[in-house]
């Protein structure tokens, strides 16, 4: 949806952001997990969106899987629900929800993310399966058993030649 694919980034981030990195697209997937928003017109007028885009986002979600099109019970009507793919997104939802809130909410939350079970505050954060809760610096990231090889060496010819060229 960005205009252009990420086909030289060998990255899951990257892959993601095909998906659901158009600015209205989480903002429907949010609206599906938290506001039972299924129909057009429900997504239409929570989030005041332009028909053709709404139409456009929502064929995307469909052709990528996270969403999948239903008949409603109403004769003709069609339906938009999450996928488990979709579902899954509630952690990127939250994740950056709380990113907002801390960096771009001055008068405080204007969503509070609740467990259904207890009520208790829901947040997304950096865990290590071994240590628990870790903060940002103690994160690191190295290469996974999906990163083809010619793409690591490629990358570490291109930091020498940077190198070599700076002195």
């Amino acid at each position: 949806m960005l205009g252009r694919t990420y086909d030289g980034e060998v990255c899951s981030m990257a892959r993601a952001l095909e998906v659901v990195g158009e600015r209205w697209t989480l903002l429907i997937v949010r609206d599906a997990l938290f506001a039972g928003a299924t129909r057009f017109v429900d997504f239409q007028r929570g989030l005041g969106i332009a028909t053709n885009i709404l139409t456009t986002r929502l064929e995307h979600l469909v052709g990528m899987g996270v969403m999948e099109r239903r008949r409603a019970a109403e004769r003709g009507a069609e339906e938009y629900h999450l996928t488990d793919s979709g579902r899954d997104l509630v952690t990127a939802v939250v994740a950056l929800t709380e990113w907002g809130d801390r960096w771009r909410a001055p008068a405080g939350p204007p969503i509070l993310y609740r467990h259904g079970g207890c009520g208790g505050a829901v947040h997304a954060q950096a865990v290590c399966a071994t240590c628990g809760p870790v903060g940002a610096a103690a994160v690191a990231a190295e290469p996974g058993p999906g990163m083809p090889l010619a793409h690591l060496e490629g990358k570490r010819a291109r930091r020498a030649g940077r190198a070599g060229g700076a002195g």
